[in-house]
């Protein structure tokens, strides 16, 4: 027999619909993950768009150039810039897996790397946007001849280097996740430096080689349109940029145990312990 529908079932519908409304808005837990989600996100799109920039750590620091000789390359300290928001973005991870788990994680991970991209193809289509001549030279006196190059210098990244950095973003934090997660099945609620320490030394092995052997050594030799970099060239900058993540990793194990802190404190310690344990639960 067909259901006829009635005033009371629309008003109890419209209940349910009220109730998910007000649980997504102002049950602590979703609205954590939003927040967590909302600085995970925003901090992956400016590091891949500051990422264009080099900086020497010895010059901004008003060191001498310390001139070390690795895998035969001599150099210095220098860094894309877009590490410097890599230590908020290992917080960020290790507290998602905590309490949302692998799939929490994941979620953010392809939700970033879609935005991401949607960011740059919508970056590339400004770039082809014919500009007015006062607007490319109106920098002139400020030693910027060409607004327009400018524009598609800095946010018009190499195409080696998007695809790169978004395949060694992705594959870090998806190692990141199944590393975080066999640690916990060892350690339980104990030692989170371990568990958080060690799947970022694990991940960031992934993460700092991948992206420049896809857009320097790899995508070069494949494209042909730029010179590759030499194995040796590759590992040396790999390695310096690996030894800084650990080493940051290591150095803000304290702001970890503090962000769990508070977070348990908001959450309350009956929902903390039973996300956690839904969270460490293979999913």
């Amino acid at each position: 027999m067909e259901k006829i529908s009635t005033g009371a079932n629309s008003r109890e519908e419209k209940a349910n619909s009220d109730n998910v409304w007000v649980n997504v808005i102002t049950n602590r837990s979703s609205r954590l993950f939003i927040i967590l989600g909302g600085f995970f996100i925003a901090n992956a799109l400016v590091a891949e768009f500051i990422g264009v920039k080099i900086f020497a750590l010895e010059d901004t620091l008003g060191w001498e150039p310390f001139n070390f000789n690795l895998f035969g390359q001599e150099g210095a300290l220098q860094f894309s810039a877009g590490v410097l928001l890599w230590p908020i973005i290992f917080i960020m991870t290790d507290i998602i897996n905590e309490y949302y788990g692998r799939k929490g994680v994941r979620l953010l991970s392809f939700l970033a790397v879609g935005l991401i991209s949607y960011a740059f193809v919508m970056i590339f289509a400004a770039i082809f946007l014919a500009p007015p001549e006062w607007w490319v030279q109106q920098n002139v006196s400020k030693g910027v001849p060409d607004m327009q190059s400018a524009f598609s210098v800095v946010l018009g990244q190499g195409l080696l280097i998007i695809v790169g950095s978004l395949v060694a973003f992705l594959v870090a934090q998806l190692v990141d996740v199944i590393s975080f997660h066999r640690i916990k099945r060892i350690t339980g609620e104990r030692m989170i430096w371990l568990r958080a320490t060690g799947s970022t030394v694990i991940s960031q092995l992934m993460d700092s080689f991948v992206v420049l052997a896809i857009a320097f050594k790899i995508g070069p030799e494949l494209v042909g349109n730029v010179e590759p970099w030499s194995w040796a060239q590759l590992f040396a900058v790999g390695t310096v940029q690996y030894i800084y993540k650990v080493f940051m990793a290591v150095v803000l194990t304290p702001l970890l145990y503090l962000g769990h802190n508070l977070i348990d404190s908001y959450l309350g310690e009956e929902v903390a312990t039973a996300m956690k344990l839904k969270a460490s639960e293979v999913n």
